[in-house]
């Protein structure tokens, strides 16, 4: 997955190739980009999301939470190559599990369909990942983040629960609860997601370090959510988040345990 260079065919100029995907003056990558969009009934948002996107880009898919709205109308008129996937279950993590499992490129990018995230910023995500990193993590907190759309109450969870994951699984996060980052697709095995709500920002960000992958924040701004509104719930939500955290560092404390149980049990039966 290299994503500067790679041996020229014989007989082929190097410089002459449609592999190659270019994003700026200075930048080509090869890795195609996959971006997942789950929308429930985000039809007037949508223009704004999709306006931001970028061309260069491998394929949009649009995870479709059974909206009553014209929301796959809406995005196919927009992106007309845009991948539409039937959401099964309920919840946002679901939806992201669901689209994952759909996308065909080497890198995932994850994009919230209420237009608070500026698809330019991608570029900045794939930039780090094709420098090395295995998973880009979007922070409002890191220098040149910021966010117009998160209350008090909200900000002060989130900062709480960051320490908490930080000081329990050793990370050196700034932001925890943002559903903007990115991904190499290859990453999902070492993370294997098994929860369907919005507390699956955080259990991917804890398993990544668990996993040992390379993470790099990326600063981004969050902007106010154009129409609608959220179904996010601070209480229930950070609850839900709590829940995962205590749950993860429960699951840690298991594992460093078993080898030292199964060396003891393989002791034991050379001694009988």
């Amino acid at each position: 997955m290299s994503s500067v260079l790679r041996p020229a065919i014989s007989g082929q100029d190097p410089l002459v190739t449609n592999k190659y995907r270019r994003i700026s003056s200075h930048l080509a990558i090869a890795p195609p980009v996959s971006v997942v969009i789950p929308a429930m009934n985000e039809a007037e948002n949508l223009p704004y999301v999709f306006k931001t996107l970028p061309d260069w880009i491998h394929e949009v898919v649009l995870v479709d939470g059974n909206s009553t709205d014209n929301t796959v109308e809406v995005a196919r008129d927009l992106w007309p190559d845009v991948k539409v996937v039937e959401q099964h279950g309920k919840g946002k993590g679901d939806a992201l599990i669901t689209g994952f499992e759909a996308c065909t490129g080497d890198i995932i990018v994850m994009v919230d369909a209420d237009g608070s995230a500026d698809g330019e910023e991608i570029v900045s995500y794939v930039s780090a990942l094709v420098s090395g990193a295995d998973f880009a993590k979007g922070s409002r907190f890191a220098n040149g983040g910021g966010t117009s759309d998160m209350t008090l109450i909200r900000k002060l969870g989130n900062r709480v629960l960051c320490a908490v994951v930080n000081a329990k699984f050793g990370a050196r996060y700034t932001d925890l609860c943002y559903g903007y980052n990115a991904f190499w697709r290859h990453c999902l095995d070492k993370i294997d997601l098994d929860c369907t709500g919005f507390e699956v920002e955080t259990l991917m960000n804890i398993r990544v370090v668990k996993a040992g992958l390379k993470v790099q924040e990326i600063p981004s701004h969050e902007y106010l959510r154009i129409h609608g509104t959220s179904n996010l719930r601070a209480v229930r939500d950070g609850l839900r988040v709590l829940k995962v955290i205590l749950r993860e560092r429960s699951n840690r404390r298991a594992l460093r345990r078993t080898p030292h149980a199964a060396q003891l049990n393989s002791g034991r039966g050379e001694v009988s």
